[in-house]
């Protein structure tokens, strides 16, 4: 399933569906998905595929992720943002850790990770942890469109 079939499934928000269809576009950050240079497009791509999949009923706003990424893997924090509440996830995504899960070996017999990258994508992570809930009582965030609507 891809990642834009997931968002067709998911709660999330009118305006970060818009983001995310344009993020899988033109792979740059936005105001609604929001990362630092250090972190590669397509390892984004899959850190969001993995969000929708652990959250389809999560009405998403927002995220913001922090992460650091290599060869063989992409780990960092992300703040995942809706009307009512904030959740922080630490994500671990390793291809090289799949790979030796899989039994894979290259032909220097090095654990396969660019064949577990290959076929399974998004499904690498090694870990995936709801850190913390932090409730946002009385905070919404709004799109322009909406902030319109609302009278004076």
């Amino acid at each position: 399933m891809t990642t834009a079939d997931l968002l067709d499934r998911s709660a999330a928000a009118a305006s970060f569906r818009e983001a995310l269809l344009q993020f899988l576009r033109d792979g740059r950050p936005s105001q609604r998905i929001a990362y630092g240079h250090g972190c590669p497009p397509i390892k984004v791509q899959r850190t969001l595929h993995k969000l929708l999949v652990e959250y389809p009923e999560l009405p998403i706003e927002s995220i913001e992720m922090h992460a650091a990424s290599g060869c063989e893997y992409f780990r960092g924090r992300m703040t995942v943002r809706t009307e009512n509440d904030e959740r922080r996830v630490s994500f671990h995504w390793d291809c090289k850790w799949r790979a030796d899960q899989e039994g894979w070996r290259d032909w220097f017999g090095f654990p396969d990770q660019s064949r577990a990258a290959r076929e399974f994508g998004w499904d690498c992570f090694r870990t995936w942890t709801e850190d913390e809930v932090i409730a946002l009582p009385g905070i919404k965030v709004v799109s322009a469109e909406e902030a319109e609507a609302v009278p004076a």
